[in-house]
């Protein structure tokens, strides 16, 4: 089962975040979390603002904070195109506590030329940043 790796890239607009073979990718997809394993039957999945997992070779975890994008599988090989992505230990922790609490400021103030959609999912992709930088 997590004997045969497949390829796995990870890309955002600013480019390859990680490119490699892998035993297993593990994803939030917006309809709940899944794991791609070598032969997964091919998919399109829209991905959630959270964690992914990816599982080299000599069986380490490694963890990226995403927020949102797009899986495919097929062929062996995913493919993952993201708005963003941070390895857990390329996260700036203080840089996350900041945007984290500037977030719950935004939302707190009531100021109605705020887009109150913009500052919670910025507190989602901070909140998320944070779990992942902790659990590393």
């Amino acid at each position: 089962m997590f004997d045969k790796p497949f390829d796995v890239k990870i890309v955002s607009p600013r480019g390859v975040i990680f490119s490699d073979t892998a035993l297993s990718v593990s994803a939030p997809g917006v309809e709940g979390g899944f794991q791609v394993l070598y032969s997964h039957a091919p998919l399109v999945s829209a991905l959630e603002v959270g964690q992914v997992k990816v599982m080299t070779r000599e069986g380490h975890d490694l963890l990226f904070a995403t927020s949102g994008g797009v899986l495919e599988v097929r062929d062996n090989a995913v493919v993952l195109l993201v708005e963003s992505a941070e390895r857990s230990s390329d996260i700036d922790v203080s840089r996350a506590r900041e945007a984290k609490e500037r977030a719950e400021r935004r939302l707190s103030e009531r100021d109605p030329e705020i887009d109150l959609e913009r500052a919670k999912f910025a507190l989602r992709r901070a909140l998320n940043r944070l779990r992942i930088a902790e659990n590393a």
